[in-house]
């Protein structure tokens, strides 16, 4: 392991131990504490790049401050283009940052544009209360636009600063009032999150010592059987998540030992976003507790889901979220796979600005456009034993194609990711072509297209109308 990732080790298994203190203070010591915790870690590990975080968080305040209106637009803007010059600083003269600078900023990021959209729903929720003289039915809304003080106890929380996840500051809120934060669910659910992290860390040390990325970018590595070069992107990705199955589980246990995250099982909380339904636990009644908000990976139906546009919404969730809210809805684009691809490249820019980001992210709506077109022509004509084995045909595809895009991922640079694409033929741009032209010639492509993605927005409503319907049952039982 590197220096680097000794470090967020370290952070890791310390802010665990750190999050069942924070229980026992109260709401104003926990924020202070919060703050105090967060920034001295920032300036531990970033040191003067410190500042750049800063200037985020003081820009997107007065931006706030100045037009709530046009705040979502303008801190989006304001926030992304500070990525860019950060990413370039080094062109101005000035020191590159740390990649723990990197990592906060990218979570600020998602925090400041968060603010922004809820200050905005704040405001508009006020103006309807003041002219229908009745409250506001928004859920998991402000109750007053927060200070400078506020912005930057958010911003600098300690609880997943580095690693994610990502959380509202709605959420936030809520963690800082909970009523009795020691009688909350702590050591069960935490020692059920970290109970695979050794086995996610124990298989990323010695697949990850068995293929070693680097020898993909030898020359030795095309004297290789085609099978073998095949075979290596598995392996490379098998380690891709099993770090961040480990990582991200072990953030999620923070944030649990903290108690950040935590609503009855009735609010129907979605990772990222918080409750999706009003709750009011009878007192008399025992609740049920879960930590959805906070949850980040769901590591079975990452490996087990079927569909490529399925397995994104169980990898990094809360960002997940975040895209779909902020981002996607937004797209200049109507149909779906073009949104997708909008929402992809933006995903890529957020990461980073390495041509390998991009190949990868990219690579995704083509995918889409495949599986919509095979489903469409193929397997709207399968009986049911026909369609049971096109799923399972469908979901090694589906993981090949996870393999193939994360080589751009790890790789980078774009000579380095064609450079193995090739090696390979590019076999999943060309299966993926070939499934959009199969489509096309049994005329079932653009029908199946269409019909993939009203049933991608049938599955969802029908989804939030179950989730309501269990909330309100819930309610009154």
């Amino acid at each position: 392991m590197s220096p680097d990732e000794l470090v967020y080790l370290g952070v890791l298994a310390a802010s665990i131990p750190v999050g069942f203190l924070f229980r026992y203070l109260s709401p104003p010591v926990k924020q202070g504490a919060g703050l105090l915790l967060g920034l001295s870690l920032t300036i531990a590990t970033c040191q003067i790049h410190a500042l750049h975080s800063l200037v985020t968080v003081i820009g997107t305040w007065i931006i706030i401050k100045s037009t709530w209106r046009s705040a979502p637009a303008l801190c989006l803007g304001w926030t992304f283009l500070y990525l860019l010059f950060f990413r370039l600083v080094t062109w101005f003269g000035l020191p590159a940052p740390t990649p723990f600078a990197n990592a906060i900023q990218l979570l600020l990021t998602l925090k400041m544009v968060s603010l922004a959209n809820e200050v905005q729903s704040y405001h508009l929720e006020k103006k309807k209360e003041v002219s229908s003289f009745s409250k506001s039915p928004v859920i998991g809304g402000l109750c007053a636009e927060p200070s400078l003080y506020d912005t930057l106890s958010y911003s600098y929380c300690y609880v997943g600063i580095m690693t994610g996840p990502f959380f509202r500051f709605q959420t936030y809120v809520d963690w800082l009032r909970q009523p009795c934060p020691l009688t909350l669910p702590a050591v069960a659910p935490c020692l059920q999150r970290l109970k695979l992290v050794p086995v996610y860390g124990a298989l990323f040390l010695a697949v990850n010592s068995v293929f070693p990325l680097g020898y993909v970018r030898t020359d030795d590595f095309l004297n290789d059987n085609f099978f073998f070069r095949l075979f290596y992107m598995t392996a490379v990705f098998f380690v891709f998540r099993m770090r961040f199955y480990a990582a991200w589980c072990a953030a999620e246990a923070g944030c649990i030992s903290a108690g950040l995250g935590c609503y009855p099982e009735g609010a129907m909380s979605k990772p990222g976003g918080g409750p999706t339904v009003s709750y009011s636990p009878d007192p008399n009644a025992p609740v049920a507790y879960d930590f959805k908000t906070i949850q980040n990976i769901d590591c079975y139906n990452t490996d087990f889901c079927v569909k490529v546009r399925h397995g994104m919404r169980y990898w990094n969730m809360t960002v997940q979220w975040w895209l779909h809210h902020y981002i996607y809805p937004n797209s200049p684009f109507k149909a779906y796979v073009l949104r997708a691809g909008w929402t992809m490249f933006i995903s890529a820019y957020w990461h980073g600005l390495h041509p390998g980001y991009y190949l990868s992210f990219l690579t995704i709506p083509l995918c889409i456009a495949a599986e919509s077109a095979m489903e469409g022509s193929v397997r709207a004509r399968l009986g049911p034993w026909g369609q049971s084995a096109f799923d399972w045909v469908h979901w090694f595809l589906k993981m090949r194609a996870y393999d193939y895009m994360c080589m751009g991922f790890v790789l980078l640079k774009a000579g380095d990711t064609v450079h193995y694409w090739t090696s390979i033929y590019f076999v999943i741009h060309v299966l993926a072509v070939g499934c959009i032209v199969l489509g096309r010639l049994t005329r079932g492509s653009k029908r199946g297209e269409k019909r993939g993605e009203k049933e991608e927005g049938k599955v969802e409503e029908m989804e939030s109308k179950d989730k309501l319907k269990e909330g309100i049952r819930a309610k009154q039982d």
